[in-house]
């Protein structure tokens, strides 16, 4: 079901919704029904397949519309190699790659190995995948979800309102104001209707 920008009535979005909501994305589902089979410790299906899909809906248009990858996330301290973090990428392949969609596996506690280089600040070495997830640019695109006893489980830190109504802040936790301003521009690119606030 889609649903219409600036019509919802009610409470706000609740988990139920969301889950109900990302499950329209055929990945989404196929990579959730998949899960035990990927093995991966302090597994979260996270990012834009779940809020993009969700603005796709709030925008009428198919839930997969413009999703360019899935990104996964995983912690696992006792490697923080590139090559055990490529190996996991290639065993998540071999399970999902019939679904001709572009699947990203990165392991949260070597981010900090990495992050500078490639954006150009520090980044502090994690505890989890949450604490991954907790810093993502813009507060309401802060989601991962993952099926745990027969159940998905909804991680939004701050909430579902912010993201169904498409606000784009700047995350406290990483204050980088320029990569947030190209974020957020690159969404409003797509989602005309998200509403960009003042980062000064």
């Amino acid at each position: 079901m889609a649903y219409a920008a600036g019509v919802h009535q009610g409470s706000p979005p609740d988990h139920r919704r969301f889950l109900a909501d990302i499950r329209t994305n055929r990945s989404n589902r196929a990579i959730l029904d998949a899960w035990d089979a990927l093995g991966l410790p302090d597994g979260w299906l996270v990012a834009g397949c779940l809020f993009q899909t969700v603005w796709n809906l709030v925008s009428g248009r198919a839930p997969e519309d413009g999703i360019k990858d899935y990104d996964i996330f995983y912690f696992d301290a006792e490697d923080l190699s590139a090559a055990a973090e490529a190996r996991v990428q290639a065993r998540v392949d071999g399970v999902l790659g019939s679904l001709g969609v572009p699947i990203e596996v990165k392991n949260q506690a070597r981010v900090h190995l990495w992050y500078e280089e490639h954006f150009g600040y520090p980044y502090q070495t994690l505890a989890s995948s949450a604490q991954g997830i907790d810093r993502f640019l813009v507060p309401s695109t802060c989601v991962g979800v993952r099926p745990v006893a027969g159940r998905d489980e909804v991680y939004a830190p701050n909430g579902l309102a912010i993201l169904y109504a498409g606000v784009l802040t700047l995350n406290p936790l990483v204050p980088h104001v320029q990569l947030f301003r190209d974020k957020a521009q690159s969404y409003r690119n797509r989602w005309e209707w998200l509403q960009v606030q003042d980062t000064r």
